[in-house]
């Protein structure tokens, strides 16, 4: 029976630069996350919030609806 633990493994160099550039993205999300997760926006202001959304031209007016009812309902942000 062979129980030997393996120390080493063989790949191919276009299968180590694709795992060295995923482990580069890992981490710089993680240290992005770690910064800014759990940080206040910069307004509680909902409205502000939506117009300045809207305003970059990136989120559909669907989304933008959910995300301003979705505002309205919650604690921390103003009218």
């Amino acid at each position: 029976m062979y129980n030997q633990k393996m120390s080493t493994i063989t790949i191919t160099k276009s299968k180590y630069e694709s795992l060295k550039k995923q482990a580069a993205a890992y981490r710089k999300i993680i240290s992005v996350a770690r910064v800014n997760l759990f940080k206040s926006p910069p307004t509680r202001d909902a409205e502000k919030m939506v117009i300045a959304m809207k305003e970059t031209g990136r989120y559909p007016k669907k989304f933008l609806d959910s995300l301003a009812r979705g505002l309205a309902r919650s604690s921390y942000f103003t009218k």
